[in-house]
């Protein structure tokens, strides 16, 4: 266990988490939501410190990133627990886990094998994903300080593939700390009772956060996700109220609309038909948004990224395979960031691709 951080000490013992958007209110020797923090002597610990259930090297178009630093590979890692309990879900086996077994956990990874792990294997950055990285936070943001701290001669970027449910106050953290440089969020439904049935959660903390982050675009660059479920977010209302609200934020945020496959509890449901995902990809594009793919299929060129305005093409798909064209270059940014803002070579307009 690790002490965590982000809590308040309220009467009668109880501790106020305030890590995401559920500010779960703990009583002594009880745990949160997410099953993984617990309040022993009115003090919060986390069990997920250090716990890691899994690595791989991936290409960052897995998780997927289409527009921050294409053709590059990550180190993904996760630990066990959620603060959602998606239906859906295809990690259940980590992210579903038992209080029991997430009280047994061990420190097996601390943050600073993380660190020596990303230079053994030569990646560009490190993914935090599999399961929700607000829940394991602390972990997460020790593992990017000790990099710091271990290996300042070689910048290395960090990644959140999130719920987006996180606190405002984690949130304001990030921001402080500029602890990342890109997030992937799942909106899963534009429907509060959805969100509701399907992940025992709520939308508005997650449209919220999408909004924090757009006003964070300068140094945290933001893509959304968009899980496709027969008989629950498919229908044209469905899609106009994501892709409307997406594009009131910003219509340059790149949406991937993804095919759902029977998983979990859901596994009665058929997998996405490829006609109601050409028709949410037609009706983003109608809404104004400027880059929308379809994911998890083999359609071709579906997940290859066109300059909006001239339409030459920029970054060429093949599921994982990617590959950049002449006509993508890139101007300097900032000093302080990771990476060079993208540009359209044949008509110059800026095309929100961090190279």
């Amino acid at each position: 266990m690790q002490q965590a951080i982000l809590y308040e000490k309220q009467e009668e013992k109880i501790v106020r988490c305030l890590l995401c958007s559920h500010y779960c209110e703990i009583k002594p020797g009880e745990v949160g939501t997410c099953l993984l923090r617990k309040n022993i002597d009115r003090e919060l610990f986390t069990y997920s410190y250090g716990a890691s259930t899994g690595f791989a090297i991936d290409p960052i178009e897995k998780k997927p990133f289409y527009h921050f630093k294409p053709v590059t590979k990550v180190l993904s890692f996760g630990t066990p627990g959620c603060n959602f309990k998606c239906l859906n879900c295809q990690n259940w086996q980590m992210s579903h886990a038992k209080r029991n077994s997430l009280e047994n956990l061990q420190m097996d990874y601390p943050p600073s094998v993380i660190a020596d792990l990303a230079i053994e294997h030569n990646v560009d950055g490190i993914a935090y994903t599999y399961s929700e990285p607000t829940i394991f936070f602390e972990y997460a943001r020790d593992t990017i300080l000790e990099y710091r701290k271990k290996f300042s001669g070689k910048e290395l970027f960090h990644l959140f593939i999130s719920n987006g449910f996180m606190s405002k106050e984690t949130v304001d953290l990030i921001r402080k700390e500029k602890l990342i440089d890109a997030i992937n969020i799942d909106l899963k439904f534009m429907d509060e009772k959805k969100y509701r049935k399907i992940c025992n959660s709520s939308l508005q903390p997650v449209l919220d956060n999408i909004l924090r982050f757009n006003e964070l675009s300068d140094f945290i660059h933001t893509e959304i996700i968009n899980l496709v479920i027969p008989g629950e977010n498919d229908t044209d209302e469905d899609f106009i109220k994501l892709s409307d609200f997406i594009s009131s934020v910003n219509n340059e945020i790149p949406l991937h609309f993804s095919r759902f496959h029977p998983a979990n509890k859901l596994m009665d449901k058929p997998a996405t038909e490829i006609s109601t995902l050409l028709k949410a990809k037609k009706t983003a594009e109608n809404a104004g948004l400027k880059y929308v793919y379809i994911g998890n299929t083999n359609l071709p060129d579906v997940e290859n990224t066109y300059c909006p305005d001239c339409k030459k093409l920029l970054i060429e798909r093949n599921r994982y395979s990617t590959k950049l064209q002449k006509w993508i270059g890139t101007k300097k940014s900032a000093p302080n960031l990771i990476y060079n803002k993208g540009i359209c070579l044949n008509c110059e307009r800026d095309v929100n691709i961090r190279l």
